[in-house]
């Protein structure tokens, strides 16, 4: 059943954050959790530990080390959908996130969208505002299969190009 949500937690990142990662708008999981990245099938971290040499973190404070002292920030394009589940799918009615509660205060580098939503609602949406060009990396959601947790990997590799 499709329901109006808000996003329900707060953007990551400090002052030092150069690299901002978006999703779409967070799952069923995440928003148990009222953290990034939730749902125990999803690579997102997996692929941010291996492409910084750490290992998988396995609590929200050991995530958000993992983030933070790597020079990034995590939010999502979306502040507040309708949406079915944690469908990417099913999302209309969308209210962008104002990112210049990053972009005003980090010295953020560069801008990756994890995933083809959450590039899209960026461009449409978010982009007009910014200015700022986004580079569009596949998924880490479970549902998009047909990436191996190497390949996710090898082409999420484009954040080290900025991180150094």
């Amino acid at each position: 059943m499709a329901q109006r949500m808000d996003h329900p937690f707060a953007p990551l990142y400090s002052e030092r954050s150069r690299i901002l990662i978006l999703g779409s708008f967070p799952s069923v999981k995440s928003r148990e959790q009222l953290f990034y990245y939730g749902h125990p099938q999803n690579r997102f971290w997996k692929v941010i530990a291996a492409l910084y040499h750490q290992e998988v973190p396995a609590g929200i404070p050991e995530k958000r080390d993992l983030i933070l002292k790597n020079g990034l920030a995590l939010w999502d394009s979306i502040a507040g959908c309708v949406i079915s589940g944690s469908s990417d799918a099913s999302i209309r009615e969308v209210k962008a996130n104002d990112l210049s509660v990053i972009l005003d205060h980090c010295p953020i580098r560069r801008i990756f969208c994890n995933g083809r939503t959450a590039w899209q609602y960026y461009d449409r949406l978010i982009k007009p505002g910014t200015g700022r060009e986004a580079v569009c990396l596949p998924s880490t959601s479970p549902a998009n299969a047909q990436w191996t947790l190497d390949r996710l990997t090898e082409a999420w590799s484009v954040i080290l190009e900025e991180t150094d």
